[in-house]
């Protein structure tokens, strides 16, 4: 895909802009924090930019070490004064407004151009002046890391890039494949490639992404393997977190981040299904083998969407389940059946 005209008009509103403003989703995860630090880091060192992070939710400390170093803010009223003062928008990480939950009025109501880097499913094309979307790429770190590169001041170089824009890159492609683990295309690695030669340490993000766990996560970890999680005989694993089961392990925001993906390691098992209970509802997080669809689960049944093998939505209460100890029998049936129908499917062709 060709996009040099889009990063020359980019690259032109940039120029034309003192101060730019970076904003991603509600509870940002690891391609969400990547991204926002790389492009940070870009206009910073490259541009000489005033640039300021915008995040609804912090970032969870497992992976706020990219922003070191580079300014950004949770405060809504520091969002809003930031705003009224920005020149250009980019948004990334997300395909909608409403992702951004309390910011979602604020950056409607922005006047000056807004940029969409993204990758996941139907994005609101008509509330941004330019769009970078991209389905196919494993992360939206992916996707710019493409776009820095068409730069004129990288010309194709990944040694051009700044260290700490380099670095979040490799942390948010990395955390967005579960290390390597899926959604990998010739471009990922080719990325990492380019990073690698660049001087990024890889084995630096590993330790700090991977080797860095309290003991609450791995007690919390163990009990949701011996007593969470539910195997149902259609192939699914369904698990249900209540609100008390991070109270007892005092788990920190973004400690269960990956936990979804544990159940896919049992061999019978083609989706796994987890349901964290939330003040009014359950915050659900699917993940798929091939050939099973997330994306259709989430946005069939939970409000949400996302990619074939990884999805997010929600459970609403009073609206969807009358309790919160209903949860588990209503996802439960809700993730059979659509398993029972999508083998049906598979059996007609």
């Amino acid at each position: 895909m060709d996009r040099s005209k889009d990063i020359a008009l980019l690259s032109s509103w940039i120029d034309g802009a003192d101060k730019i403003t970076t904003v991603s989703h509600a509870r940002p995860d690891g391609d969400a924090a990547g991204s926002s630090a790389g492009m940070l880091g870009y206009l910073t060192a490259c541009r000489g930019k005033d640039a300021v992070a915008l995040f609804p939710d912090p970032v969870p400390d497992g992976t706020a070490f990219v922003l070191e170093g580079m300014k950004s803010t949770t405060n809504q009223g520091e969002a809003a004064a930031r705003l009224q003062s920005t020149d250009l928008l980019i948004c990334l990480d997300f395909n909608t407004f409403s992702r951004t939950e309390g910011l979602e009025a604020l950056l409607r109501e922005f006047k000056g151009h807004k940029v969409l880097i993204d990758h996941h499913e139907e994005p609101d094309t008509d509330a941004f002046d330019l769009c970078f979307s991209d389905t196919r790429v494993s992360s939206t770190c992916e996707l710019l890391y493409g776009i820095l590169l068409g730069m004129p001041d990288i010309s194709g170089d990944p040694c051009r890039l700044p260290m700490p824009a380099a670095r979040a890159l490799m942390t948010g492609m990395t955390t967005d494949t579960n290390n390597f683990a899926n959604s990998v295309g010739p471009g990922t690695l080719s990325m990492a490639g380019g990073l690698l030669s660049a001087g990024v340490d890889r084995e630096d993000i590993i330790d700090r992404l991977y080797h860095s766990e309290r003991p609450n996560r791995l007690a919390a970890m163990g009990e949701m393997l011996s007593s969470r999680m539910r195997l149902l005989p259609e192939g699914a694993a369904v698990t249900i977190l209540p609100e008390a089961f991070y109270q007892r392990h005092s788990l920190l925001d973004g400690e269960t981040e990956g936990f979804v993906n544990l159940p896919l390691s049992i061999k019978e098992v083609k989706l796994s299904i987890l349901a964290r209970e939330e003040p009014g509802r359950f915050r659900i997080s699917i993940r798929s083998k091939r050939g099973v669809s997330a994306r259709l689960l989430a946005k069939g049944f939970f409000h949400g969407g996302g990619h074939e093998q990884a999805s997010g939505g929600k459970i609403l209460i009073p609206d969807d389940i009358p309790d919160a100890a209903s949860a588990e029998e209503y996802v439960s049936t809700i993730t059979a059946r659509f398993l029972q129908e999508q083998d049906a499917a598979q059996n007609r062709k």
